[in-house]
């Protein structure tokens, strides 16, 4: 059975980058810039709107005062721009 993925830490690193862990244990910087279409990701192409970013434990992804989140199997998805030990 595959374990639910959240994301467990969340750090902005950057316009579009995220520094995630995730419950497996799994430490990556991705960037989102690709994922930012449609009207709801619009403003978190400004990097001090994507800088508001916040970690939502109880959804366990991270999330913007407009409502913008992203799944957390799709953050997890994406290539790694660095990998961290775990």
């Amino acid at each position: 059975m595959n374990e639910i993925r959240r994301i467990t830490r969340a750090t902005i690193l950057s316009r579009g980058r995220l520094r995630l862990r995730f419950n497996d244990g799994l430490e990556k910087a991705v960037d989102v810039t690709p994922l930012l279409t449609g009207t709801v990701f619009e403003p978190l192409k400004d990097p001090q709107y994507f800088a508001l970013g916040r970690l939502d434990p109880v959804c366990g992804t991270v999330v913007w005062p407009n409502g913008a989140d992203f799944a957390p199997e799709a953050l997890y998805a994406l290539r790694a721009e660095q990998e961290v030990a775990s």
